[in-house]
């Protein structure tokens, strides 16, 4: 499962450098962007090409952002993870394709302060066409789901005067069609908090500073894969700690 997750990142790279720039992720086939030639299968194995041409292109030298490798390892790491905690099964395709979403929206965010449209309608259409596959959630819950984050977010973005991209109002719709409304709004709850947390940290590491801008979609996907894997566990964990 390690290197299907790798395989799989090395894809997720090219959907996250392409997309944004309105590029097919199909056409042409993986090159190098300073001199065009075409890479090779022996220059695209994850993680080993690269650390055996020691981060260079085979033909012109030029150096190649570790960046890739970084998505590389974090897309098998989870995807890894997913199945220790889920195992083999239908759910297990519903929680790897939800994590893959959710790397490249991270990252797309990231870099260019951008939840593509694009992006969030095939994200829109597997989570509904999972979860009609499985069985649940229902397709009421859904919509409610998507009805009350979006709308939640929506308001927050008027109280705030646009404290709120579009993006992230439009993100958390797509989510409440995969989680349903008690792992939607446990994703909110989590994602303000990490959110917070993260921020903080981006500061004091002085990755960003005060007056750059910090996009909240990262935050979005961090607390959505937590309530995904372990959402209900942390729910009963919750009233369980309350009464």
């Amino acid at each position: 499962m390690l290197w299907m997750g790798l395989i799989v990142g090395s894809f997720l790279n090219v959907c996250i450098y392409r997309l944004p720039q309105n590029k097919s992720i199909i056409r042409p086939p993986s090159h190098c962007i300073q001199c065009n030639m075409r890479l090779h299968l022996c220059d695209l194995v994850p993680v080993i090409s690269y650390l055996f041409l020691r981060g260079k292109c085979r033909y012109c030298g030029t150096s190649v952002p570790p960046r890739y490798v970084v998505v590389e390892i974090i897309t098998g790491v989870l995807f890894l993870w997913c199945f220790q905690v889920v195992g083999l099964g239908p759910e297990l395709i519903k929680v790897l394709t939800f994590t893959s979403f959710l790397i490249v929206i991270t990252f797309i965010d990231y870099d260019h302060q951008l939840i593509l449209d694009k992006v969030l309608i095939w994200f829109f259409v597997a989570g509904v066409g999972i979860n009609l596959y499985i069985g649940y959630p229902t397709i009421s819950d859904m919509l409610t789901a998507s009805l009350t984050g979006g709308g939640l977010l929506l308001i927050i973005a008027v109280i705030t005067r646009g404290g709120m991209g579009g993006g992230d109002i439009k993100f958390v719709a797509a989510l409440g069609l995969w989680l349903g409304l008690k792992l939607t709004l446990l994703t909110l709850f989590l994602s303000f908090i990490i959110g917070g947390i993260g921020g903080a940290l981006l500061l004091l590491l002085k990755l960003k500073s005060r007056k750059d801008f910090i996009p909240f979609g990262p935050f979005i996907a961090l607390g959505a894969f937590v309530s995904m894997m372990y959402g209900y566990d942390l729910i009963r964990w919750y009233f369980y700690i309350s009464r």
